[in-house]
């Protein structure tokens, strides 16, 4: 392994550019291939950060490169394929959220990257927020006392031209799910990593308003294993899309935040300033606009995590939870009936 993590980017849609930039901007890792199916694709990033080498099979790249490292950004059904297949050359991996689309795709990826020693890391890029970080501090540290209320609002706008331009969105096959899977998940995963594991959902959802085979609203009760009870609403169909907002809520008191900073933060036990953050994540009405800087730490985390041979910031067991309650939100929709979550 030379001084610099090499590093290759598989999928070259959206979200690519933001692993692109966090690599090029690390004195520590170097962009050396990019693969896509489509090669124009592949090309034109490659162009924009001065990377050589492009490909349009993932296997020959990962046979003809010397990487150390790869970003999987390619449609949430692939996940597991291409991480598998990299894990299995001896190829460390950042992935994308969500983890994978199904449990036995996410226990074979976390497995094979087991069996073949190298570190599986899923970008779930709010658990680097100040905010949330903070919250997680003050449940922890019991400032909330007894917990009552987990709750997470997370009302995206997505134009039907959006599902339109990649065939892949919206579908089950590749999807994996609508507005929980593809947006949602990062809130959902919030919530539980702020709140902790649920136990079990009671859930509705449906496409509303777009012609789509998955959810683009849903609205889920939930029962946490700590006795508390929530909220989670999601959704891709309002106009405008809103801050993503999360409310907790204990017998001592409540701590409210949203993409814009503290709204409360009130304990029964003294009055105290309410933390100063800045703006967060955002990409409420544009996918484009979410904040890049998670990419920055989670690329950082998985040169440091082969470096120092430990656990990524969220390992591929992490990762896997918030697709776990959102597969238990979809089969009680399916159901009609409370579901108990696979954690």
């Amino acid at each position: 392994m030379t001084n610099k993590m090499k590093f290759a980017i598989v999928g070259a849609g959206i979200i690519s550019a933001f692993h692109a930039k966090a690599i090029s901007a690390n004195s520590e890792a170097e962009l050396v291939a990019i693969c896509d199916t489509g090669i124009e694709k592949a090309e034109k990033l490659a162009a924009e950060y001065g990377v050589l080498k492009t490909y349009t099979d993932y296997e020959e790249m990962f046979k003809k490169e010397e990487i150390d490292i790869v970003s999987v950004c390619v449609p949430s059904g692939l996940h597991a394929d291409v991480t598998i297949a990299a894990a299995r050359a001896g190829i460390h991996v950042l992935c994308e959220k969500p983890l994978d689309i199904t449990r036995d795709k996410m226990t074979e990826m976390i497995e094979v990257c087991k069996d073949n020693k190298v570190k599986l890391g899923c970008v779930y890029q709010r658990r680097t927020l100040d905010a949330a970080i903070i919250t997680r501090k003050a449940i922890q540290d019991g400032k909330l006392g007894k917990l009552v209320l987990g709750d997470a609002y997370l009302k995206y706008y997505r134009s039907p031209e959006y599902y339109e331009s990649a065939g892949w969105r919206g579908t089950w096959e590749l999807d994996g799910g609508g507005a929980l899977m593809n947006q949602g998940v990062h809130g959902i995963d919030l919530i539980q990593w702020m709140v902790g594991d649920v136990e079990s959902v009671f859930a509705y959802t449906a496409p509303l308003v777009r012609n789509i085979e998955v959810e683009d609203t849903a609205v889920i009760a939930v029962k946490y294993k700590n006795g508390a009870f929530g909220v989670i609403q999601g959704t891709t169909s309002v106009y405008p899309g809103q801050e993503t907002r999360f409310e907790i809520h204990g017998e001592h008191g409540s701590i409210i935040f949203a993409d814009s900073g503290f709204k409360e933060w009130k304990f029964l036990d003294g009055d105290e300033t309410i933390p100063q953050v800045g703006n967060s994540e955002g990409g409420g009405s544009d996918p484009k606009a979410i904040s890049d800087e998670g990419h920055y730490a989670f690329v950082e985390d998985i040169i440091q995590s082969v470096r120092e041979d430990r656990e990524p910031l969220v390992s591929g067991e992490e990762a896997r939870k918030a697709v776990d309650l959102i597969l238990a939100i979809y089969e009680s929709s399916r159901t009609g009936k409370e579901v108990k979550v696979n954690v």
